[in-house]
């Protein structure tokens, strides 16, 4: 590693000399300037990796050069330690407020210059290999916290919405990103939703700011996998603290591993789904009920205006929600005839075996109400607990609808399955007794009134599509 050039400025030579001293034979490369204009100077023509610069001198004193050296784009990057007398917490936070990355008394200097200077160095390396992307439709706003994370050392890189940030992210692969949300072309929460589903994205550190303070908001975004949260007027050393925090090797270390745990989960699901296929398989009539009630389910879903991770989580619960058949014995699960009161009896304990089996994995625990209550109905008469109304959690009542549409609608051994009208007016006289009314309601109102939100034809167990779906009630 080539030495650190460090320019001291003073307007006592005998200082100057004694530090040159101390710090040469530290290792590092030192020159010299006697005021502070002299020093600005010569800052624009070498890019020197640390000022150590005194208060008091003439032409341009130690603040107002730091100040100088924050404001110019050539030299804003590097770091400034104030070495002054003057030691009242007045005179100290006057030199953080300009832009000082350390404050040492002259009295101290012996003892604590060096180590200082270490620690500052150490920190301007970390900065100065970060690259930092800000997203705000403000120039203003982009501006203001460009100069502020250059002022510290980081690399800056601007986009003006989410769109233009996209294909930048892409390319260059920030270290963080931070992103106003109300932008247009694209907005930040579909920016980060963007960046979260693509896995070679995902570990980014993504930090949203705003000038809504909504706490709703601010524990989704959290839940989803933000960062931070900035509310908008914001202190500019509290940004840096953050950005500081978020890139530091523990946040970063903790970020690796909640991918990880991720990764792990999304392998667990994918075998869990296998056993699913499996299941299924056992009963042709059957096949593909599971990813039929799952599609259905996330329209109805949609329908409601269910934000993005609630769909993709009600989706997962209803792709899951027969999984407990996996312990009935295929002499029951497949009996082409009625089922005795006993074999009933087992099939009724599918949803209690189902969520035993998801029960210990923690990442899985929002979607166990709806494989331990689909079978519930809403005039206590279900099973496995007799639950009633709305008693019953709403994404199992909003499974059980899609349950039954699609059981009704699917060809069974004894029987042929029914068309679209047919399915809807069985399911019109059971709402309110075994059906949830809204929930029934949700779902006519999703096939009749708004057949745009229905996007594909919901597969029947068999594998065919429903054909008796009108041509209208798809979209072109």
């Amino acid at each position: 590693m080539n030495p650190p050039k460090i320019l001291i400025v003073d307007d006592s030579l005998i200082i100057r000399k004694a530090l040159s001293k101390q710090l040469e034979k530290w290792g590092a490369l030192v020159f010299q300037a006697e005021d502070g204009e002299q020093a600005f100077q010569m800052a624009l023509k070498v890019e020197f990796d640390l000022i150590i610069t005194d208060v008091e001198m003439p032409n341009l004193d130690g603040f107002s050069l730091c100040q100088r050296v924050k404001d110019h784009p050539f030299t804003r990057r590097t770091p400034v330690i104030i070495l002054s007398s003057l030691e009242s917490d007045r005179e100290i936070e006057r030199g953080f407020r300009v832009g000082a990355a350390a404050y040492v008394s002259k009295s101290e200097a012996q003892t604590l210059l060096i180590e200082t200077i270490e620690r500052v160095l150490e920190k301007s390396r970390f900065h100065r290999s970060r690259l930092i992307l800000i997203v705000d439709d403000s120039e203003n706003i982009r501006q203001i916290l460009s100069q502020a994370l250059a002022g510290v050392g980081f690399q800056v890189l601007t986009a003006e919405n989410g769109k233009q940030a996209l294909s930048s992210i892409r390319e260059l692969q920030p270290d963080l990103i931070i992103s106003d949300i109300g932008m247009p072309e694209m907005n930040g929460v579909e920016l980060f939703k963007k960046i979260r589903s693509d896995s070679l994205l995902s570990s980014i550190p993504f930090v949203l700011m705003s000038s809504n303070g909504d706490r709703a908001m601010m524990r989704r975004l959290f839940e989803w996998g933000a960062a931070a949260y900035l509310i908008k007027p914001f202190n500019l050393e509290q940004v840096i603290l953050t950005v500081e925090k978020l890139l530091s090797d523990h946040f970063l270390i903790l970020l690796k591993e909640r991918e990880r745990l991720d990764a792990e989960r999304r392998m667990m699901l994918a075998a869990i789904t296998s056993l699913i296929i499996a299941l299924e398989a056992r009963d042709q009539y059957t096949r593909g009920h599971s990813e039929a009630v799952a599609a259905l389910v996330a329209k109805m879903a949609a329908h409601r205006n269910a934000d993005y991770e609630e769909i993709e989580a009600l989706e997962i619960a209803a792709r899951l929600h027969d999984l407990g058949k996996i312990g009935v014995p295929d002499s029951i699960l497949l009996k082409p005839g009625p089922l005795t009161s006993k074999e009933f009896a087992v099939i009724k304990e599918h949803p209690i075996i189902g969520a035993n089996i998801l029960g210990s994995i923690p990442s899985l625990k929002k979607m166990l109400p709806v494989i331990l209550n689909h079978h519930e109905r809403f005039d206590g008469k279900g099973y496995p607990h007799g639950l009633k109304g709305e008693k019953i959690p709403i994404w199992a009542r909003m499974t059980a609808v899609a349950d039954t549409f699609h059981a009704l609608t699917s060809d069974r051994p004894y029987r042929k399955g029914l068309d679209r009208d047919e399915a809807l007016n069985i399911i019109r006289d059971i709402r309110g007794t075994q059906l949830c009314p809204e929930c029934v309601d949700n779902l006519i109102s999703l096939l009749y009134d708004h057949p745009q939100l229905f996007l594909h034809e919901i597969p029947l167990a068999n594998g065919s599509p429903q054909k008796t779906f009108p041509p209208s009630f798809h979209s072109p």
